[in-house]
């Protein structure tokens, strides 16, 4: 049993402000050992960025259109409905728990040791998984701005051979690069991501107001189904198309997960987490209207096969298309980058906590920089590994991207239904500072209700998005797969834990107390 000791108190801050955010981590048993740098904006653009609707949009416009037609635009109004929700929750925790590793460390405090570690160990390989997703996005706009950023082959098609693999040297190079910046430190990390920020939202902007100016046809174009169909009708597409959705909107919890070095986080960090979905949300629905609007064709098969870099390039000219990809680029990095970052945030927490394997090595943080570096080198190993497995299959690229999304998903309903049941029990009072009040119960529980059907939409084992080209059951079923492949591993790592430290689900518990003996002595 390791004995703990009260720590001397809080590191004096640089002001005042400082100071009392040091003391709040304090009273949950923390030290302040991360550089509190990120002001409300930095906080928003953590969010946005791991959001990246350029990013994720142009990814898969092509996947949702190809399902479900031009109708597929009223996925996005209802995914973002119900990840508001969850949103709505998760500000509401942000601002009454306002530690790193925010998914784990809300679900842990509102059930019970197991359950935290297994969301948190969820969300952790859903991040993981989705730095490679999001890494791979870069050969979608890349080799339609230069040539030469085909490397390998000639066929640029991400469902090509040749674009699987050169997808995979494009994302192990740009992770190569997050990887240097997250652990080079936040200030660096935040520079980068607001000026990227800040392209994007320009980028968003101007791409809708030029998609509305080259318009072929009017808003009507949204109620045409067509698409490929397949079983369950024109409702099953429908239901498929919305992975594209659900795989933009997660991710604006990051401002939870910086939460220890955002000033003033109880007050920031739940406005960042709101704002960051809801203008992702408005932007992402106009860039949908718009390209389907200004495509040149709904049926000649090209918007369904190039997506919107065909829109672009087709209708706004070889050099300001061009230009507007570059911009997408550019949001592609900041994405990859920010999801990077949140994910070491959280190895940080958990082994902190002493909850992984080789916590103590994964809980140092650099004096210098005041970030963990090896679980930022951790975290792109990991996903580089990833991409390699790809080489060569390029039918695993959408199976990667639906098991990120199901693994986050599965994370946040281990907050969300915790929280629910502590509601109910009235476990959780009303607070300063964000608080749903009265509407909490009804927007929790449908926070709930969305995430297990969503979850199980996506995870659904279908052969005509999983395995298309046919003769590989096990891709149909990959998600289920990777699931009960990633909870053994994590049962596995959870019972090593146990033996190796028995008082680990404990040991937070225990600092908190005597952190706060200390500050008030």
């Amino acid at each position: 049993m390791t004995m703990l000791s009260a720590p001397s108190g809080p590191p004096p801050g640089p002001d005042p402000a400082g100071r009392a955010d040091a003391a709040d981590l304090a009273s949950f048993g923390y030290e302040q050992q991360l550089h509190r740098k990120l002001g409300s904006f930095a906080s928003f653009a953590a969010g946005f960025s791991f959001v990246s609707i350029l990013t994720t949009v142009f990814q898969l416009f092509a996947f949702g259109f190809g399902f479900g037609g031009p109708a597929f635009f009223w996925t996005w109004p209802l995914v973002f409905a119900g990840q508001l929700l969850v949103a709505l929750c998760f500000a509401e925790l942000a601002a009454r728990y306002p530690i790193a590793g925010c998914v784990y460390q809300w679900s842990r405090r509102l059930s019970t040791g197991v359950t935290g570690w297994f969301a948190g160990w969820l969300m952790l390989i859903g991040q993981v998984v989705s730095v490679a997703a999001a890494a791979i996005a870069l050969q979608v706009v890349l080799p339609q701005v230069w040539s030469g950023f085909q490397v390998v082959g000639t066929d640029t098609a991400l469902a090509s051979g040749d674009g699987a693999a050169n997808a995979v040297l494009l994302g192990t190079a740009l992770i190569v690069v997050t990887t240097t910046i997250t652990a080079v430190g936040v200030k660096a990390m935040s520079l980068v991501n607001s000026v990227g920020v800040a392209c994007e939202l320009v980028g968003v902007a101007l791409l809708v107001v030029l998609l509305f100016g080259h318009a072929e046809r009017g808003p009507s174009v949204v109620t045409q189904t067509g698409g490929a169909g397949g079983g369950g009708g024109y409702a099953g597409a429908f239901l498929v198309s919305a992975l594209m959705a659900a795989y933009v909107m997660y991710g604006f919890d990051s401002a939870g997960e910086l939460a220890e070095e955002t000033k003033n986080p109880r007050r920031t960090a739940p406005r960042a987490i709101v704002r960051a979905l809801a203008v992702s949300g408005v932007a992402g629905l106009l860039l949908l209207l718009g390209a389907l609007m200004a495509a040149p064709s709904l049926s000649d098969g090209e918007l369904a096969a190039g997506g919107l870099p065909y829109v672009v390039t087709s209708q706004l000219g070889t050099g300001l298309g061009k230009a507007l990809l570059v911009d997408v680029a550019v949001a592609m990095f900041v994405c990859t980058l920010a999801i990077q970052t949140a994910a070491t945030r959280l190895v940080f927490s958990m082994s902190r906590d002493g909850v992984l394997p080789g916590s103590a090595r994964l809980a140092k943080v650099s004096p210098r920089t005041g970030t963990p570096v090896l679980p930022a080198l951790v975290v792109g190993l990991c996903a580089v590994a990833l991409l390699v497995v790809n080489v060569g299959r390029a039918e695993l690229f959408t199976a990667l991207t639906s098991v990120a999304i199901v693994l986050v998903y599965l994370a946040y309903l281990l907050v969300t239904l915790p929280m629910l049941r502590a509601r109910l029990r009235g476990l959780l009072p009303a607070q300063e500072g964000f608080s749903l009040g009265r509407f909490g119960v009804v927007v929790n529980i449908g926070a709930v209700v969305y995430g297990l059907l969503m979850t199980v939409n996506i995870a659904w084992p279908r052969a005509e998005v999983y395995d298309p080209a046919g003769g590989h059951w096990y891709l149909a079923w990959f998600a289920v797969l990777f699931l009960a492949g990633a909870l053994a591993a994590g049962a596995g790592a959870y019972a090593w834990v146990r033996r190796e430290r028995p008082d680990a689900e404990t040991g937070a518990e225990a600092r908190a107390e005597a952190r706060a003996a200390a500050v008030a002595s």
